[in-house]
């Protein structure tokens, strides 16, 4: 588990351990406040004083154990119990007539916080072991199980092992967390190193190929490698694995599957170097050309440095999208729109559009382009990605960060 998920388990028990130091401090004071205000009933009161300082000393002076499970050890353990067993079986000798009445052992409700220590460090088992010496010493105590001695134990019982139980649950949720945590950070950075091999990997080893084949001879041959080397790589951003012995000829080149000769380097935006705020109208510029209009406001658009590069960025895959799909010849709109509460990027373009079901068609076939780059990107940024498309009316892409987030 990592200091995450030792963080998260921390912030569960501790509240439990905090609260079990407390008992034991109240418990304390309660048994020495039934030996004050009874004390005419012990027969040898030394005794009962005896037992009592001993708890006094040892629950003051053990405090810090009962802080966590890790300073809860075994040892601990043992020796706590043995000093509440003890106080139960001296009671009789401390008050010879404790055999004929109901009346409290000298560690009284002290005693059952020596169980539920052992209920927090090892569960339900801990708990049911602990709590059946208890049971065990105060039938000894009694000298016979009576109705009220049989209550107060199974009392114990059942509350110590049903807090076990709760801390064990409790502990395995706790770690079903922190796996799920874990596996959800490996995935976004899977799915962040998937984006940036899409945005320039890839579309380079397509752009080689495309350019081989329609150059043919010695090209053609360099070209049907790269493509082979794009089928593997693309296999294996999304999840495949593709044996090198049976890599899959390249396929052609055709508009769903290559992109522009110059597609990264004409969409790439800007990197920021600042480390404050970043205008996002800046690292939009670059995408505005002879048919790319861009629409932005008059004001800067701040945003976080992270949030305005992967935003742009997203922008970026969505015009790469235009061209490789609707063609050189297409036009396209980028609308930035400033709210105070949300920012929105919308791509528009009048190109043929989008099938239905062609996304999902992509992406089984391992091109990320709308699923990584501009999807992944704005849920990564705790925002939004909206397509719209009709086939031959164009495509419209809206992208939209929360302020809140997109300022972190």
């Amino acid at each position: 588990m990592d200091g995450r998920g030792r963080a998260m388990r921390m912030s569960v028990e501790l509240p439990l351990w905090r609260a079990l130091a407390g008992y034991r401090v109240l418990t304390l004071v309660y048994a020495v406040l039934i030996f004050v205000f009874g004390q005419d009933r012990f027969e040898r009161p030394g005794v009962a004083v005896g037992v009592l300082a001993v708890m006094a000393v040892w629950t003051l002076a053990t405090l810090p154990r009962v802080s966590s499970a890790a300073r809860c050890t075994r040892p601990f353990l043992a020796v706590d119990l043995a000093i509440a067993l003890t106080g139960i079986l001296l009671t009789p000798l401390a008050d010879a007539q404790a055999q004929t009445h109901d009346g409290p052992t000298l560690p009284s409700i002290w005693t059952a916080g020596s169980v539920l220590a052992f209920a927090l460090k090892g569960g339900w088992r801990w708990a049911g072991f602990a709590s059946s010496l208890v049971a065990v010493a105060n039938i000894v105590e009694r000298g016979e199980p009576s109705a009220d001695t049989f209550h107060n134990v199974l009392l114990v019982w059942v509350a110590s092992i049903a807090i076990g139980y709760v801390v064990e649950v409790a502990r395995a949720s706790e770690r079903t967390l922190a796996r799920a945590l874990e596996i959800d950070a490996a995935t976004r950075e899977r799915e962040r190193l998937a984006r940036d091999i899409h945005d320039g990997v890839l579309q380079v080893l397509a752009m080689v190929q495309r350019r081989g084949t329609a150059l043919g001879g010695e090209a053609a041959e360099l070209g049907r490698m790269a493509g082979e080397q794009e089928v593997a790589l693309r296999s294996l951003v999304s999840g495949g694995l593709v044996p090198p012995s049976r890599t899959p000829e390249a396929a052609p080149a055709t508009a769903e599957n290559a992109p522009a000769e110059n597609a990264p380097a004409e969409n790439a935006p800007a990197e920021s170097g600042p480390a404050g705020p970043v205008d996002l109208r800046t690292l939009l510029a670059p995408c505005a050309g002879a048919r790319v209009t861009l629409s932005e406001p008059g004001a800067p658009v701040l945003l976080a440095p992270g949030a305005a590069r992967e935003l742009a960025a997203a922008v970026g895959a969505a015009l790469d999208n235009v061209r490789r799909h609707a063609g050189d010849a297409a036009s396209a709109w980028i609308l930035v729109e400033d709210w105070p509460d949300e920012v929105v990027v919308t791509v528009r373009d009048d190109g043929p559009g989008i099938a239905e079901g062609r996304l999902a068609q992509a992406e089984g076939e391992g091109r990320l382009g709308v699923a990584q780059s501009i999807r992944g990107r704005l849920r990564d940024l705790g925002g939004r990605a909206e397509l719209l498309s009709v086939p031959g009316q164009g495509t419209e892409v809206e992208l939209t960060v929360p302020r809140g987030k997109a300022d972190t």
